[in-house]
């Protein structure tokens, strides 16, 4: 997907409503995970029926977050499906000027959270059965800084910039097939006042 467009900016509430929804945010994890899907391999990965994982791919279409792939079998009665971009991002300053617009901001940013959360509670409750290297490169950390709302600013693009680096980096080496030792990794960051 490196032709696509780099974190699509959502900035109206029938887009941002149209992924948080529980089981199309997780359809569209699991494709940008695979970069090509049908709806059938997908309805496996998330256990749930094929006309329902249908239905939420054509919804999710309809607000141009996945598109139709080129075909990846001779099957020609399977529809691939890909993300639309490389990325989606959905900011605050998009949803501030009404109270519905803030509200379905708010409710969208806590089903993402929520999610992220779950992903790092499974891997706590397996992380006995992954390897050992596994369980020491993994990392959990908290860092509790005095920042500007500029420096804070700073401090994301920059770290955005590095996890693209790597991004890029298992990207080259799965399409060279390197997959030796590779598995998916979250990365979540969270940068935020709060008062004491």
């Amino acid at each position: 997907m490196a032709d696509r467009e780099r974190d699509r900016r959502i900035q109206d509430v029938g887009t941002l409503k149209s992924l948080a929804h529980p089981l199309r945010m997780q359809l569209y994890r699991c494709l940008t995970i695979a970069r090509a899907a049908t709806a059938s391999q997908l309805a496996e990965q998330v256990d749930e029926a094929v006309s329902l994982v249908s239905y939420h791919l054509r919804k999710l279409a309809e607000h141009g977050l996945v598109e139709e792939a080129e075909p990846r079998s001779a099957d020609g009665r399977e529809r691939w499906w890909q993300p639309a971009s490389d990325g989606v991002s959905v900011r605050d300053e998009d949803f501030r000027d009404a109270p519905e617009k803030a509200a379905a901001h708010t409710a969208a940013s806590r089903l993402f959270f929520e999610q992220r959360a779950d992903m790092y509670r499974r891997f706590l409750d397996e992380r006995a059965h992954w390897s050992a290297a596994w369980a020491k490169a993994h990392d959990s950390s908290e860092w509790l800084l005095k920042l500007t709302p500029e420096e804070l600013t700073a401090l994301s693009k920059e770290m955005h910039a590095l996890v693209r680096r790597y991004e890029e980096r298992g990207r080259a080496a799965d399409a060279a097939g390197d997959t030796e030792g590779r598995e998916n990794v979250a990365v979540h960051t969270y940068g935020f006042p709060f008062r004491v």
